[in-house]
């Protein structure tokens, strides 16, 4: 995988030496990316892959990778997204933003189930290994821990 400041995210085949997929999505900058922890080799097999790319553009794009294509458009923040992750069973993504907001998504949905606000700008987001509780850091020197089960 590569990662540049591009509004588009490319899949390389190493064996290959080249491009095998170009996601050309995003209409600005692509500040992270993530793995799915799902598909072939992983604890949820049956799953498909799939790739999250968060945006300067406000939106999340989830990607289908074996076929190469856009699943879902996820657009629900108001400012450019600095961190997603995966809950350890693939079913949701968290998403934190400059907007102050941590919206937990369906993957199989392509919606906001649940939104946290907080007091600063959100810059990382992550699972607890039970997929229960999720860890945001926020501008303002700040970490919350919140209880997905609520």
């Amino acid at each position: 995988m590569a990662e540049k400041i591009m509004p588009e995210s490319e899949i390389w085949s190493v064996k290959q030496d080249k491009c095998v997929y170009d996601f050309k999505e995003h209409t600005k900058e692509i500040y992270t990316i993530r793995w799915s922890p799902t598909g072939p080799g992983t604890n949820n097999p049956n799953q498909q892959l799939l790739l999250a790319s968060a945006s300067f553009d406000s939106s999340i794009k989830l990607w289908e990778v074996e076929q190469g294509h856009l699943l879902y458009s996820l657009a629900g923040h108001r400012q450019p997204v600095y961190s997603v992750a995966f809950s350890p069973d693939g079913e949701y993504l968290a998403s934190g933003s400059l907007d102050q907001s941590l919206h937990i998504w369906s993957v199989k949905e392509g919606r906001i189930l649940k939104t946290f606000r907080g007091s600063g700008g959100i810059f990382e987001v992550c699972w607890n290994k039970e997929g229960s509780k999720i860890a945001a850091c926020f501008s303002n020197n700040t970490v919350c821990v919140m209880d997905f089960r609520m």
